[in-house]
């Protein structure tokens, strides 16, 4: 299984994002995070094909509100080492790696914030480890178990991700974003900057291909059992989708059902936003996320 590093040169001046580069090794690979601030852990993971820069409009309303912000990359993406072939990405990968790290750096009472595959893989990791969890926002996401039609909207994407050769993270987020057409060249940059060619987009390429749509995938079993311990969850719960995301339509409602504690919440929507809504309202969900921290102190 080859891996290839990340190349610092290509992170230099990113755009609103000067957090120090730190590291973590896990089964032989480095996994990079951001860690900022001191008090309460807000634990940040992305989707497909960002990483923690995604969370760069939100991290300093965290940090200055007195918490401190861990946001990893996923092996594959950001400044994280990559494996080159897509056979060698897998759920169980991404779990392991997400609970490892959760384990390696002893987060507790986490607040997790989460969308796309940050959902995926940390909602799982929430639900079989409920004593590290203090909270959960949950935005723009689903647990997938292949039982139920997905939506149109995920399967025209995973479509174009499987025909398209060579998928550009640029061009996917700014098609995503309301906001998409008023990025600047250099925030597109910076989501380009972990994916200088082929060997280092294997990981963006495997997670369309991961998501269950059917009951024998690898994850669908994993994700059942996540939505059984979750139904029964009763620790805070707030639910964050936007208005504008054919991807995750109608999750928001099926996350309600699902979590008794989400409907003690306000029902929040993020107008004006698609599917990357930290990128298109990133400073409105860190007010959201912290008002809802505010309302719900640990006992």
């Amino acid at each position: 299984m080859p891996v290839v590093h990340s190349i610092p040169e290509r992170f230099v001046n990113l755009p609103d994002f000067p957090h120090a580069a730190r590291f973590v090794e896990l089964n032989g690979l480095k996994i990079h995070y951001v860690d900022e601030g001191k008090g309460e852990t807000i634990l940040c993971l992305h989707g497909e094909p960002s990483w923690a820069f995604l969370y760069r409009k939100m991290i300093p309303r965290f940090v200055g509100a007195g918490k401190r912000v861990v946001a990893p990359d996923f092996i594959g993406f950001g400044r994280s080492d990559k494996f080159t072939g897509i056979e060698d990405y897998s759920f169980k990968l991404h779990f392991q790696t997400i609970e490892s790290f959760i384990e390696r750096l002893d987060l507790r009472e986490i607040t997790l914030v989460c969308q796309d595959w940050g959902g995926l893989i940390g909602l799982t990791v929430a639900a079989q480890h409920p004593e590290r969890f203090s909270r959960l926002v949950i935005m723009n996401t689903g647990l997938p178990t292949g039982e139920e039609k997905m939506p149109d909207g995920f399967m025209a994407w995973r479509a174009f991700a499987l025909r398209t050769p060579d998928l550009v993270a640029s061009m996917v987020v700014r098609k995503a974003c309301a906001t998409g057409k008023d990025l600047p060249a250099d925030v597109l940059a910076a989501y380009d900057a972990p994916f200088p060619n082929l060997q280092h987009k294997a990981g963006m390429h495997a997670f369309p291909r991961l998501v269950p749509i059917s009951t024998d995938m690898a994850g669908a079993a994993e994700m059942k059992e996540a939505r059984r311990r979750l139904s029964t969850w009763t620790k805070p719960v707030q639910i964050m989708f936007s208005d504008g995301d054919p991807v995750t339509r109608g999750g928001d409602r099926f996350f309600r059902r699902l979590i008794p504690s989400a409907r003690e919440q306000p029902e929040v929507t993020i107008n004006g936003a698609g599917h990357f809504l930290q990128e298109d309202k990133g400073e409105e969900i860190a007010q959201h996320t912290l008002d809802f921290i505010n309302r719900t102190p640990k006992p």
